[in-house]
């Protein structure tokens, strides 16, 4: 067998394999549905309310609690240790100027 035929061959396999995974996305979907009721009945009971985005600094896992200083633990100077906290901002109010005339 010729080198382009195994290439179009696993080129065509690929691709066939990319058009089904919407397929089973949407499958894998209407097949958990019950699995979401309970997970959403647990949330409820278990008053569950902060989203955990990513596991890795405290300053990522919840960016509401998270102040301008916590990715500088070190000292200011410090480079960022983890690659979430360049994805995830402080929450909008940190962000806002400081009044300082009080």
């Amino acid at each position: 067998m010729r080198r382009s035929t195994i290439y179009l061959i696993t080129t065509a396999c690929g691709l066939l394999l990319m058009a089904g995974l919407p397929l089973h996305a949407d499958y894998a979907r209407i097949c958990d549905r019950a699995g979401h009721e309970t997970r959403r009945g647990l949330v409820k009971e278990l008053r569950l309310t902060d989203l955990c985005l990513v596991t890795e600094a405290r300053y990522t896992r919840h960016p509401a609690m998270a102040d301008l200083h916590a990715p500088l633990q070190e000292h200011p100077l410090a480079l960022e240790h983890f690659p979430s906290g360049a994805l995830i901002t402080p929450p909008p109010r940190l962000l806002r100027p400081h009044d300082t005339s009080r």
